[in-house]
């Protein structure tokens, strides 16, 4: 019922729950816990999650229309051209978010090929001249600064930009929400930590970050202005809800994914697939528009910068493996190398998931004891980064640079395949070419055609293990960290590995065994299909790999899916977030909704004490209260609809009293308010209980809440199975859902179910017997 509301009162305290707790079996406890230790709440549930990198109170979104008195007097009074101006504004939104998150994109790519270029090339300069120690302090001292610094900004300023942020951009799209999620310093700390993390040569990429930028850009862009600054526009409170919010997100997250890989159709399945809850055919023509804007800008920045503009800015900041120019033939023996590989990326996929669960719940308890220990950590795992990607090549054999190159070998400059590193004139060091480079180079090294014999089979070993491990240790740390990037890279060495060993059997060049390897991987770890497959295909400008391409994800997806869940999937499940699923769980047939709601129930009158209304707020966290019209009001007890707390704290602070309980009617509302007062504020700073300034001879004053209560509220009878009630309370985007009695004659409402209800955290607390599997 409304009792377990995700909400949050008294400073950020809790409110626990009834009923609530974990299973009784500890091992199901091992499996399921999140992140926030039992210890350091009881309530299992919703009310807190772990945003980036620190725990902060949540709370559920209105996606659901409020339709009272007041909305509908305001869609009644809107003219043609008001319409028109509103659907003209989404689309100007749209392309805001196009434009914003283009030139953000732009911007990490510039800053971080010349911050990481200048390193690079100082330290190549410096072991030229065969000083190799210093070259190391150079290279492990700027390392150290660069992560230093991306953990400072997220420890001190915003510790919701650590990690990926598509965790949080996925629940946020499913109807959860924090005050930091999208804040304007956690954009600010999500670009540069993100610039600072990857030039500091940590293993981890932009893109998942960028998800999280576009995200951030159209959540400030759909705020619907500032009153506080006078920046409100009134065309713009059209966008105070959170409906319109979700859809500007889901647009800033296709946005993301577009500037990253520059795959603008990629972006928009990415959405439709892993990010977004709720879709229709209106956002998609918007996510598609805005994603096409994203690619447009790219364009132009990068033929700008083709003619020198920009520094050290090279082929390898907006990632384009472009592998057209390769022959592409295959047959029978080729689809068996793919299933291989299918298989391989399963299961190295699977286990890559298990390891990063287990690393983030050591990495949480570090985390915990405060900014200086996620600080430390960071810069323990940057010396550790530093000294594999410094130390392993020694461990490499030099190799005579082939005959008849095109390019220069070995390679002077920061990027290149021939890396010299300790080698004499006339060979090249293939293990310091992948990790002496930055990230989209070491890729581009790896996807490149025509290379056979350019990396030996212990120089991808070697840079496979340490990569594979490198990733699992550095996702965690407090910097925004993606994992695209570093699953990538270990795919398309296993790849190149596999087209190594199978030459023979195989007609497939090395660099499109790297590419299947790339694709096995990511479907191993993320389990997206369609969405991958676009991006991979839209990066190499290959489409004669499609079948192949297919087949891998189909069967590393098919593989991995019997050992655990997505990556995403996980990190949603280890931070807290209280996620609904498409799907309800098996045992959730066994139950009605009747059985998961809770008392007591708080309800109103429809003509209310104004003390009444005042305690209530005071002494619950509750969102939502059934408005309940009684005798004089009605023949008999009957459910009006809901009210939401803060809708009550704008009609309080209105004080439109009566001394006698008698309905004052909408009019009066009308007067005093417009639907504008009650629209959601920006960045969650609405009008809190606090500011209340109620007297004591108003508290036995009465208000009349009809204007201001949702009439058309979603009710379900308590029978219904909650398997049902909770498909549709994840396909609507509720927030409340009242449960009625099956007969009449007693309260024409039994409770409310919300998001809480339907955690198995909470359901399996009530009935301890059910089998969370059955």
């Amino acid at each position: 019922m409304e009792g377990s509301d995700i909400e949050n009162v008294n400073g950020g305290e809790a409110v626990e729950r009834n009923g609530s707790g974990y299973y009784s079996d500890d091992k199901e406890i091992a499996v399921r816990e999140p992140l926030l230790q039992r210890k350091r709440t009881l309530n299992t549930t919703s009310q807190i999650a772990i945003i980036g990198a620190n725990a902060c109170s949540i709370e559920s979104l209105d996606y659901e229309i409020v339709e009272n008195e007041l909305f509908k007097q305001d869609w009644r009074s809107r003219k043609k051209v008001q319409i028109l101006h509103y659907i003209v504004l989404k689309w100007t939104l749209a392309l805001l978010i196009g434009l914003g998150t283009g030139l953000v994109g732009f911007f990490n790519n510039l800053a971080v090929e010349n911050i990481a270029g200048f390193k690079l090339l100082l330290t190549s300069e410096l072991m030229l001249q065969d000083r190799y120690f210093l070259g190391f302090v150079m290279f492990a001292g700027c390392n150290l600064v660069l992560a230093a610094t991306a953990a400072a900004l997220c420890a001190y300023i915003a510790p919701a930009a650590a990690g990926s942020g598509i965790p949080e951009v996925k629940a946020y799209l499913n109807g959860v929400d924090a005050h930091s999620i999208l804040a304007p310093s956690t954009l600010f700390v999500k670009i540069f930590g993100s610039i600072f993390g990857v030039s500091a040569g940590f293993v981890l990429g932009k893109e998942g970050p960028m998800v999280h930028t576009g995200a951030c850009i159209a959540n400030l862009l759909g705020q619907g202005g500032s009153r506080k600054y006078h920046l409100t526009w009134k065309w713009l409170r059209y966008f105070k809800n959170d409906r319109d919010r979700r859809d500007l997100i889901t647009c800033g997250a296709a946005a993301g994914v577009a500037a990253a890989f520059r795959a603008p159709v990629g972006g928009v399945l990415f959405a439709l697939e892993e990010a977004a809850s709720w879709w229709r055919s209106a956002l998609l023509w918007r996510t598609f528009f805005t994603t096409a804007v994203v690619a447009v800008v790219l364009r132009t920045l990068i033929d700008f910068c083709s003619k020198g503009n920009c520094g050290l800015f090279g082929q390898g900041g907006l990632i384009m493996f472009d592998l057209s120019s390769t022959v592409t033939r295959y047959n029978s023996p080729d689809l068996l190398v793919t299933i291989l590989l299918g298989v391989m990326g399963g299961v190295f996929g699977g286990l890559y998931n298990f390891l990063l669960d287990r690393t983030l719940r050591v990495y949480s308890i570090i985390n915990e004891k405060g900014p200086p220990f996620k600080i430390l950590l960071t810069v323990t795992i940057s010396l550790l980064t530093s000294c594999c990607s410094y130390g392993l090549p020694w461990l490499a054999q030099c190799t005579p640079c082939p005959q008849g190159l095109e390019e220069q070998c070995p390679t002077v400059g920061r990027s290149g395949n021939f890396k010299n590193f300790q080698c004499p004139p006339g060979h090249y060091n293939g293990l310091a070419s992948l990790f002496l480079n930055t990230n989209d180079d070491a890729i581009r090294n790896l996807f490149s055609g025509g290379t056979e014999e350019e990396f030996q089979i212990s120089t991808l070993l070697l840079f496979f293990v340490a990569i594979y491990s490198l990733g699992v240790l550095t996702y965690g740390v407090a910097v925004p960290s993606g994992l695209f990037i570093p699953v990538i890279l270990a795919g398309a060495s296993c790849g190149r590995i596999v087209g190594r060993l199978l030459g023979s059997v195989s007609e497939l060049d090395t660099g499109l065994f790297a590419l299947l390897g790339a694709a096995s991987f990511l479907g191993g770890t993320m389990r997206m299909t369609v969405s991958v497959c676009v991006i991979l295909l839209e990066l190499t400008n290959d489409l004669i790999m499609l079948p192949l391409v297919m087949l891998v994800l189909l069967i590393s997806k098919t593989v991995a899916d019997s050992f655990n869940k997505g990556v995403y999937d996980q990190i949603v499940r280890m931070k807290g977030l209280p996620y609904m699923e498409a799907h309800a769980e098996p045992y959730m047939r066994n139950l009605v909704a009747g059985d998961v709601v809770s008392g007591p129930l708080v309800t109103f009158a429809g003509v209310e004490k104004v003390g009444n209304v005042v305690h209530a707020l005071m002494m619950t966290g509750h969102n939502g209260f059934p408005v309940i019209d009684e005798p004089p009001f009605s023949d008999a007890p009957e459910l009006c609809g809901i009210v939401l707390r803060s809708h009550l704290l704008v009609l309080l602070k209105g004080k439109i009293f009566a001394k006698e309980r008698v309905p004052t009617g909408a009019s009066e509302v009308l007067k005093r308010f417009g639907a504008y007062d009650f629209a959601k504020a920006g960045s969650g700073k609405g009008l809190r209980f606090e500011d209340l300034e109620i007297l004591d001879d108003e508290m036995e004053m009465y208000v009349d809440l009809h204007p201001i209560t949702n009439t058309s509220p979603y009710t379900v009878v308590e029978t219904m199975s909650l398997a049902k009630a909770a498909v549709l309370f994840r396909e609507l985007g509720l927030r409340h859902m009242c449960v009625v009695p099956k007969t009449q004659g007693g309260s024409p409402v039994v409770g409310i179910l919300t998001r809480h209800d339907f955690m198995p955290e909470h359901i399996l607390g009530l009935f301890p017997s059910l089998d969370p599997h059955n």
